[in-house]
């Protein structure tokens, strides 16, 4: 009912999504039944289509806990099972990073929960997921609402353990007083069993590409390293919840501040601010305006401490919103205002996720389906070129027929003077780009690797610990900036080959792709502030130094070697692949410019073949013409403005 529009947009995206797969795997066929397709061609598809096909819709939840965000998660998605299907009780709930989402391979409904005693391992949780066998699986039932939800109660299970044990997980340091019972240090404390929970569910919504990331509260965000440098930063959306009978506290303020917007630094866009429970705040004995004024007064004292603008902030119920939903209570529905943040997920960030997908495939399909629609193009100019010529021949005399060759003959010459000169700029261009994939070589970080984790693990002071991590980040970020450095020359060196052989020849001018730094520079920077915030954090001051250690190079330093190792192999895709439109364009023109010659060697030689020429060339201009109307058709549904979701077969 009231997620309608979201459930429509979810929907359309998906149709959209389906559609431009069809007219990748299409374009695929067409490479292929034509021939104009390469090894490079075919392995950016196969990872485009990849892409598409696992692409999904993440939305993250963090706020401290009773703040109402599992109800808020029930509320928006869940409510058609007129009860709570997450666990939401009063008190603490979710004890473990939860995922909600469906697994599309194995179709399966199950809740997989990753033991807490993980984390004294060198691994971190996207390791651990391609292990099943370390997952506790529990398969769901589907057809007995009362059974799952009983099984969903597993993910936020707790137990008591030795502080001593606490410690050594990392779920526990002496800045934790609020542990603490009448001022003393407890000998145990209540930690969760499951350190991370996949849930895979059938709903329309998680089969659509829907992710729901359910985090835990009481600023448990801080303690898994890999919700903040992996999880949070790719979320296309993050809802921070706050509640109004608490206002911002101090520990909301901490995690605002440390965990929350500064891993939106650029996506202000997918970040929302909910203050929820402004039920709390209703009163039979005010007038409705009286009530509002209260609420707008909480909304500005909160936004006053984060930051941002009141309008910002979005008022809500949840729980009265899950009970107006069951109910089918209307009246009630917009008072808990829960429908303007569907409308937002709706109208804002599904729409921003969109353009994101549509500009990568653009960016890549896009481009290999111009080329080829410009490589067509040339071919019916270069034969309509041909057929021209030998159509005005009729009648001539053989110096007519000789001056042409001749012509020809100077262009083919001048063409294979330019040739060699392609090929030694390809030539250096293909061991410049070897030495950027060097400079992005796992060996160069290795080595750092293990450098920092040798001073690291000998320092007796903390002040060792941190300035053995600022090193580590102060010395990658410098590496990043020699390889930004360098992949400009070579991107200059490509324009410069391109622009030389259009100039010289006049063939349709292609745009090359340029090897781009940023991503990974957004990354870095991103990382880098990550681990100034783990360094100069209290609790990493007060935490046992092994662990800290583990914690430091399980999250922050792995996730630098990604960035390296995918830097990496996109260098090495880019060096391979970079001058393939130039070739193809070369080789075609060579061939038009051969066809050429031979056309009027052989009339030359007998005027009788001039027609039988002619009818040949109108014969191949037919199928050129017929290809370039079909990438014409390809080129319309990999550039189809959003929103306009039609078959691509018709």
């Amino acid at each position: 009912m009231a997620n309608k529009r979201f459930n429509e947009q979810m929907r359309a995206y998906g149709q959209w999504k389906s559609d431009l797969i069809k007219g990748i795997t299409h374009f695929q066929k067409w490479l292929d039944i034509n021939e104009m397709g390469s090894t490079e061609d075919d392995l950016r598809i196969y990872e485009v289509l990849s892409a598409l096909q696992g692409d999904r819709l993440s939305i993250a939840f963090v706020a401290e806990f009773a703040r109402g965000k599992t109800e808020l998660i029930n509320a928006i998605f869940f409510s058609e099972y007129d009860r709570r299907l997450l666990p939401s009780e009063a008190g603490r709930t979710t004890m473990c990073p939860t995922e909600l989402l469906y697994d599309t391979e194995h179709q399966a409904a199950y809740i997989r929960l990753l033991p807490i005693e993980t984390r004294l391992e060198d691994q971190s949780i996207a390791q651990l997921k391609e292990e099943p066998m370390r997952w506790t699986t529990i398969e769901l039932d589907l057809d007995n609402p009362e059974n799952m939800a009983d099984a969903f109660k597993e993910s936020v299970k707790t137990k008591m353990a030795p502080l001593e044990e606490a410690r050594k997980l990392g779920l526990y340091s002496d800045s934790d007083t609020h542990l603490h019972i009448n001022g003393k240090v407890p000998t145990e404390i209540e930690i969760p069993v499951w350190r991370h929970a996949l849930i895979s569910f059938p709903h329309p919504l998680l089969k659509q590409g829907l992710v729901i990331l359910d985090t835990p509260g009481l600023n448990a965000i801080g303690s898994e390293p890999e919700l903040t440098i992996n999880m949070l930063p790719n979320a296309q959306a993050v809802m921070f919840i706050l509640a109004a009978d608490t206002g911002v506290t101090k520990s909301d303020l901490d995690m605002w501040k440390h965990n929350v917007r500064p891993m939106r630094e650029g996506n202000e866009k997918g970040l929302i601010v909910v203050l929820n429970k402004i039920d709390t705040l209703w009163d039979d004995l005010k007038t409705v305006e009286q009530v509002n004024a209260v609420i707008a007064e909480q909304r500005k004292k909160a936004a006053i401490n984060l930051g941002i603008a009141p309008e910002q902030i979005i008022p809500a119920s949840a729980q009265k919103a899950l009970l107006a939903k069951i109910r089918h209570d209307e009246e009630l529905l917009k008072r808990t205002n829960i429908l303007r943040l569907e409308n937002i997920l709706a109208n804002e960030i599904l729409p921003h996720k969109q353009r994101l997908v549509r500009e990568h495939v653009v960016g890549t399909i896009g481009a290999m389906v111009k080329q080829s629609y410009d490589l067509l193009e040339g071919r019916v100019n270069a034969i309509s070129k041909q057929l021209n010529e030998l159509k005005g021949l009729g009648g001539k005399n053989d110096e007519v027929i000789q001056h042409l060759m001749k012509k020809t003959r100077e262009e083919q010459v001048a063409y294979y003077k330019n040739v060699e000169s392609f090929q030694a700029n390809k030539k250096l261009l293909g061991e410049q780009a070897k030495k950027l994939q060097a400079m992005l070589a796992l060996s160069e970080i290795d080595a750092l690797l293990a450098e920092t984790r040798t001073v690291m693990s000998d320092s007796w002071t903390t002040h060792g610990l941190k300035d053995g991590m600022k090193l580590f980040f102060d010395r990658i970020t410098e590496k990043f900036t020699e390889v930004n450095n360098y992949a400009n020359q070579l991107n200059r060196l490509v324009i410069t080959i391109y622009k030389k052989f259009h100039e010289d020849h006049g063939m349709t001018e292609l745009k090359p792709v340029l090897f781009s730094t940023q991503g990974y520079m957004r990354d870095m920077k991103r990382l880098y502030h990550d681990a100034e915030a783990f360094r100069n954090s209290p609790v990493t001051t007060m935490t046992e130094q092994s662990f800290v250690i583990k914690k430091f190079f399980i999250s922050l330093a792995s996730h630098a070697r990604n960035i390296f190792f995918k830097g990496h192999n996109d260098a090495e895709h880019w060096g391979k692949a970079v001058l393939l439109p130039l070739v193809k364009q070369i080789k075609e023109h060579k061939e038009q410019m051969e066809k050429r010659l031979e056309n009027l060697r052989k009339i030359n030689e007998s005027r009788d073949t001039l027609q039988s020429r002619i009818d040949e060339l109108e014969k191949a201009l037919a199928v050129v013409d017929r290809q370039f109307k079909e990438i014409k058709t390809i080129m319309m549904v990999i550039n189809r403005p959003l929103g306009n979701q039609q078959d691509p077969a018709e």
